[in-house]
């Protein structure tokens, strides 16, 4: 059995109703996918940005988003930044890999779980040792 990953991207994709991502998750059980707690906080930092530059105009669309984004995040497992992605996120640090902090995060808890990343972003979470990568948007 495999555990999929989606990074931020790709639950973005996802939420935007992308057929193939959805055609995919549909065909696995709910138990064998998930998403990160660091994906979790890039979308509702995204959606607290917004919130702060809207207009009053725009509030209720800027936080109706922001209710629907809190929802979906209610239809995955999300795992969390633990004790042993710490030293995995730590060590990745110190080989001195040329991709952003969130994910590394990301990749860290990926490898703490032995699961399969789904992501668009080959290029820079190929650089990431021993990390399993698919894209499921070819």
């Amino acid at each position: 059995m495999s555990f999929w990953i989606l990074d931020t991207d790709s639950l973005s994709l996802f939420q935007r109703g992308n057929l193939e991502i959805a055609s995919r998750l549909n065909r696995i059980d709910k138990s064998e996918f998930a998403i990160t707690i660091v994906t979790v906080e890039e979308q509702i930092r995204g959606r607290f940005q917004v919130i702060r530059r809207a207009d009053p105009d725009e509030l209720v669309s800027a936080y109706h988003k922001l209710q629907i984004t809190f929802d979906s995040f209610k239809s995955f497992n999300v795992l969390g930044f633990t004790v042993e992605t710490q030293k995995i996120y730590t060590n990745l640090i110190r080989q001195k890999i040329k991709v952003g902090r969130q994910d590394l995060r990301i990749a860290a808890i990926a490898l703490s779980v032995n699961g399969i990343l789904v992501t668009r972003n080959e290029r820079d979470f190929s650089q990431v040792p021993n990390l399993i990568l698919v894209n499921w948007t070819l």
